[in-house]
């Protein structure tokens, strides 16, 4: 027979552990209420800013269609060639890829402008100046000749104002400092202007 000590102790006993159960429900409704909510906003947040990828799944950067300018085949005057590049952010980083899609050389039947194994190293903009800084080869394997060195000039002044109209001037630097000559027959120590004079007949405006 079950006296009245222990009928008090099993009711304890009995509550204790209703209330147990109680805490571990709530805890758990309280935990699955968190997790649908976060996979809610996470839905939520990849449907309004779905991230661009392609086919293999990579996200992909955006791309713009730039005109670089390049010697024609007799190497008198430049010639633009279309080409498709990432855009970058910022405007400096936008100028340096163009700089280093022209030192790629053409796409085309078109001749490069620049000597083998010139890099870019840099690129400031200064209001509507952007100062181009190239490392060593930029005068050390240059062909030299007035020609060749008008090319390598205005391919890369016109290349640059005529993709990003807000730079006006192009100042030409090498590791750092300012150059007097690519190859001794033209002063480089000014900042360059867009030269329409420099395209072939047919593609003057």
């Amino acid at each position: 027979m079950t006296t009245k000590k222990q009928r008090r102790f099993t009711n304890i006993k009995t509550k204790k552990r209703k209330k147990g159960l109680r805490l571990f429900l709530l805890s758990l409704l309280t935990l699955t209420l968190f997790g649908s909510l976060l996979f809610l906003f996470a839905t939520l947040f990849d449907y309004l800013y779905p991230p661009v990828a392609d086919k293999g799944g990579a996200v992909k950067r955006e791309r713009w269609t730039v005109t670089l300018f390049f010697s024609d085949a007799n190497e008198r005057f430049l010639e633009p060639e279309k080409r498709q590049i990432p855009k970058e952010g910022n405007l400096s980083s936008q100028v340096e890829g163009l700089v280093k899609a022209l030192l790629e050389g053409p796409k085309t039947n078109l001749t490069a402008t620049f000597p083998p194994r010139t890099e870019v190293l840099g690129v400031k903009i200064d209001r509507d100046k952007a100062y181009i800084n190239f490392n060593g080869n930029l005068t050390k394997r240059h062909p030299r000749g007035s020609t060749a060195e008008m090319a390598t000039i205005y391919s890369l002044v016109n290349t640059i104002c005529t993709n990003i109209p807000t730079i006006k001037e192009v100042v030409f630097l090498e590791e750092g400092k300012q150059i007097s000559s690519l190859g001794g027959h033209i002063d480089t120590r000014g900042p360059f202007t867009l030269n329409q004079d420099m395209l072939a007949p047919r593609f003057k405006e």
